[in-house]
């Protein structure tokens, strides 16, 4: 089933796949893919609401609906991000926070927001008239979005376009089709317009069919930088509007002074989020030389420690790959490492796709486990002598979409978090903020998610000149 104009029907195509538990390797569900024509009914569902009843709602009206919506979402919290720890593999205790609470979270804040902005404001003009500037929705929306954070990447886009006034088209990936569902049934529960929100699972041609539709207005995208350069020709050619999040290679700047039991303590949330499955996570751990063999072991032995197991276990730190898939290529780049293999670096016996968590040391800032994106539990420890150096070997890569600075002097740290190439950095800690925005810079993307500034690619500003 896939979901179009507020109804749950079947697909055109008929194409099923089998959804995979990460953990086991078996299909434990089904789901049915959208094509071509369902994407044109989609994109035809979501134009009439957003002309009809959704398009005429007052903010007020839509800032309710709204946090309707969030809290039908929170009410099956749980049940999602079990569900999204048997698709992705993602361990449990942060699905309940990311995809359980945290898509709820984001819904309801731009709600807020809907609430207190100014849609419409009078101006007085230089001339000595007035003139009128009206922020309008911007049209439908096409929402691509990708497996690993599935709730909260997608309510990053569904949030502050239907706060704007827009409709929107998801479409989530096969691998994490089944929790896309729960986004339809809250929005029924909540009273969401028919055509709001449609949801169309499908493949890259469905995806790319979508990014081109005449009917799509903006897109949002988050995903890889290939797919993410390749959406950004299509809808470069079209003159339409389009927000990417891609990929990263973020670096941890240890200065000399760092305390580093609180550094270490931290490494699992900002390096080895989600199994090293996360866009954002600090994979390089740039050492002073100074202190460089303390780190080296002190690094080795916080990753050697963490709980590799069921991602449905509460004390499980390190789940499953997404897919065999996915764990081939993580251990692709562990075997043409040249540098020292310090812990893990194999498969893990046993059912379900896991690699154990992996350290090298010794990394030159130029080879391939330093510079591209693995997306597996594998980092990189790399040597630096001056603070230049560090900030220099930081901003050496295609990407820039996080990082952090680990010091004494919280205000030392802020002056070379200034230094870095980054759409965002963390001063002794990394975490997103709603009200902040995220997003990248040079390969890792386009315009911003989250805070105040989330809500505007979705807006279009028209002005009315008066005499």
């Amino acid at each position: 089933m896939i979901f179009i104009d507020g109804a749950f029907v079947e697909p055109r195509t008929g194409v099923t796949v089998d959804v995979v538990e990460a953990a086991t390797g078996k299909p434990f569900d089904t789901v049915t893919l959208g094509g071509r024509a369902d994407v044109d009914a989609a994109v035809a569902a979501a134009n009439r609401a957003l002309r009809g009843p959704w398009g005429q709602w007052a903010p007020s009206a839509r800032a309710e609906a709204l946090d309707a919506f969030g809290k039908a979402l929170r009410a099956r919290g749980q049940e999602t991000a079990t569900l999204v720890t048997r698709e992705n593999g993602m361990p449990i205790t942060l699905s309940s926070v990311v995809n359980g609470r945290g898509a709820a979270a984001i819904i309801r804040y731009y709600a807020r927001l809907a609430e207190s902005l100014a849609f419409e404001e009078t101006r007085p003009s230089l001339a000595g008239g007035r003139h009128v500037v009206r922020r309008e929705p911007v049209g439908v929306v096409a929402a691509i979005t990708p497996w690993n954070y599935p709730q909260a990447l997608a309510a990053m886009k569904l949030g502050p376009a239907l706060a704007a006034g827009c409709t929107v088209v998801l479409k989530p990936p096969p691998e994490t089709a089944l929790d896309a569902f729960v986004f339809a049934s809250a929005a029924v529960e909540a009273g969401l317009p028919p055509g709001v929100i449609n949801v169309v699972p499908g493949d890259r041609d469905a995806g790319e069919h979508l990014v081109t539709h005449p009917g799509v207005a903006k897109v949002a995208f988050t995903g890889s930088t290939v797919a993410g350069r390749a959406i950004g020709a299509a809808a470069g050619r079209l003159l339409r509007p389009a927000t990417l999040e891609l990929g990263g290679k973020s670096a941890s700047i240890v200065l000399a002074d760092a305390p580093l039991s609180a550094f270490v303590a931290a490494l699992p949330a900002v390096s080895l989020p989600n199994n090293g499955q996360t866009c954002h996570a600090c994979t390089r751990i740039l050492a002073p030389r100074s202190r460089y063999d303390e780190i080296v072991d002190a690094v080795t032995s916080a990753v050697r420690s963490l709980v590799v197991g069921d991602p449905l276990e509460p004390s499980t730190q390190i789940g499953p790959l997404v897919s065999a898939a996915q764990r081939d290529r993580v251990l692709s780049y562990v075997a043409g490492a040249s540098a020292r293999l310090t812990t893990g670096g194999r498969a893990v016996d046993g059912p379900g796709w896991f690699v154990e968590p992996t350290v090298f040391a010794d990394v030159d800032n130029r080879s391939r486990i330093a510079q591209e994106e693995i997306f597996g539990p594998v980092l990189a420890v790399i040597p630096y002598g001056t603070e230049d150096e560090a900030v220099a070997l930081a901003n050496d890569s295609e990407y820039g979409l996080g990082g952090t600075v680990w010091t004494a002097d919280e205000e030392h740290g802020l002056a070379v978090a200034r230094r870095i190439e980054t759409g965002t950095v963390g001063v002794n800690h990394y975490d997103l903020d709603l009200a902040a925005p995220f997003g990248g810079v040079k390969a890792s993307g386009l315009g911003r998610e989250l805070g105040p500034e989330g809500l505007e690619p979705y807006l279009r500003l028209q002005t009315i000149y008066l005499g």
